[in-house]
């Protein structure tokens, strides 16, 4: 059996599905291009037929990567296949992803259908498709539910009918990882043909066991892995690519090669955290802040005798700590443009220019500028062109006195001020906010993050406003935590439709 597994990544298709991860084109151009350097093998790149936004990043994106396999989702109709081979059209190599539901729960409630109907409409799918595209990826959506019997049935008519890589999802994170390794085994054993396509694995963790569940996979014989970055994707994610490829590494036990450079993981992990406003929590594995911290005294005692002693990974294998420039507010804009690329963040020199400005007030704040404030400040170019931006914000608060806040706003070249009290001090600055923009919003969510625990930290914010029944997501990032919330709050009243 072969042993090179290959990385699927669909940070940019089911990744994006995360409720205020969208990003635009351009933003998924340079994650596009962080991932052909982190050396993933396919990239899915959107789902075509689902919005012009979509159909446009799996273009633009074709003609910007290189040499991975760009990838575009369909369901198994023909005109979801035709705007997707259009999409692809600049692809140096393309695949066509296209699928349908298996399990008994998705034949009788998601298309009202029988077994014999949906094995016909796959095999329509993928014929179809392979008329268009030499390589066919098809998906059974509920495999984890579906029966093996049958699953094997519908495999088999999908290799005969011209599949080059046979799908076999988790949907819904309900297989145990035996099972699932079971179900990988089944087919192996029991479907004619298996042995000349790619079996794939796609798992959610919706119990926690999306990581665990692949690895019984690709044991069992699959030797493609659909993942995401930091694990994001609907609900509870989706597998993580960093977990997979560090245990691939570290298991010298496992007989598989990988194209992943596994340097690039770190850069690319906070460059997705960057651009989708979505925090890494602290404990998670490989990525988190606290991956490679140690508490315990005698924790810290083996590890500085010996860092294996509690450390199976080498930070430097995922490319923490291998840049020895150090940034305060005396380094110049050299400096900052290497230490940025070192990130995978490439700036123009007008983005350059303004960002380096930035890095100046905040050095000028804190005793330590970390990498993921200087991915903070890369980002802040999203909001550059906005309808509304703030010109000033001035709280006055303090113990047994009520808190005040006053506000100017820049709305279309025109300004704007108020002022208003409030229970506290962020509260006080919203109050003074709303009375400029006047219009109906009720906050639903209010998270605030700090970096590196310490006071002179930066503080990032993410707020979610529901607006004429529409929910909006916003994001700010301040040394000051009254300013990051109102930085939030202007961002998510930026996005409103109308």
């Amino acid at each position: 059996m072969n042993d090179r597994l290959y990385f699927f990544d669909t940070t940019l298709r089911d990744g994006e599905q995360v409720p205020g991860c969208q990003l635009n084109t351009v933003e998924k151009i340079q994650l596009a291009k962080q991932l052909e350097l982190l050396g993933v093998d396919i990239i899915e790149a959107g789902f075509p037929v689902s919005s012009p936004g979509d159909f446009q990043s799996v273009q633009e994106i074709s003609k910007a990567v290189t040499w991975p396999t760009i990838c575009a989702l369909t369901r198994a109709v023909q005109k979801d296949i035709d705007v997707a081979a259009e999409a692809l059209a600049f692809a140096k190599r393309k695949r066509i992803h296209t699928g349908i539901g298996t399990s008994d729960m998705h034949i009788k409630y998601k298309f009202n259908s029988t077994r014999e109907e949906i094995i016909e409409r796959g095999v329509a799918a993928v014929k179809y498709a392979r008329n268009l595209v030499d390589d066919v990826e098809f998906y059974a959506e509920d495999a984890g539910r579906t029966d093996n019997e049958f699953l094997a049935r519908v495999i088999e008519a999908m290799i005969k009918a011209g599949a080059t890589v046979v799908n076999i999802p988790d949907t819904t994170g309900y297989c145990m990882p035996q099972e699932f390794g079971a179900k990988i085994k089944y087919l192996v054993d029991h479907v004619p043909g298996i042995e000349n396509v790619i079996i794939s694995t796609h798992c959610h963790n919706d119990l926690g066991m999306a990581t665990a569940n692949t690895l019984s996979g690709v044991l069992n014989g699959a030797r493609q892995v659909e993942v995401t970055v930091n694990g994001i994707g609907e609900r509870a994610g989706n597998t993580s690519l960093e977990e997979i490829a560090m245990i691939v590494k570290c298991r010298k036990d496992l007989p598989l090669a990988t194209n992943i450079n596994t340097t690039k993981i770190c850069a690319t992990s906070r460059m997705v955290s960057n651009l989708m406003n979505m925090p890494v929590q602290p404990n998670k594995a490989i990525v988190g802040r606290n991956a490679f911290a140690h508490s315990s005294g005698i924790h810290q005692d083996g590890v500085l005798k010996n860092a294996q002693t509690y450390e199976i990974i080498d930070p430097k294998d995922i490319g923490l700590d291998d840049n020895s420039i150090v940034l305060t507010a005396r380094s110049g804009r050299a400096a900052l443009k290497h230490h940025l690329q070192s990130l995978g963040v490439d700036l123009d020199q007008e983005k350059l220019d303004t960002v380096y400005q930035q890095f100046l007030q905040l050095a000028d704040k804190k005793k330590d500028v970390t990498d993921d404030d200087l991915l903070i400040l890369a980002g802040t170019h999203r909001n550059t062109g906005r309808h509304i931006t703030i010109d000033y914000l001035q709280v006055v608060s303090g113990v047994n006195v009520r808190p005040v806040a006053s506000i100017g706003l820049n709305i279309a070249g025109e300004h704007f001020e108020a002022a208003a009290s409030g229970t506290g001090p962020v509260d006080a600055a919203i109050c003074a906010l709303k009375k400029i923009i006047n219009r109906p919003m009720v906050m639903k969510e209010f998270t605030i993050q700090s970096i590196n625990k310490g006071s002179d930290d930066l503080g990032k914010v993410h707020i979610q406003l529901e607006h004429n029944g529409d929910l909006y997501y916003g994001f700010g990032a301040h040394t000051d935590i009254i300013a990051a919330s109102v930085e939030a709050y202007v961002d998510c009243i930026n996005k409103f439709r109308n």
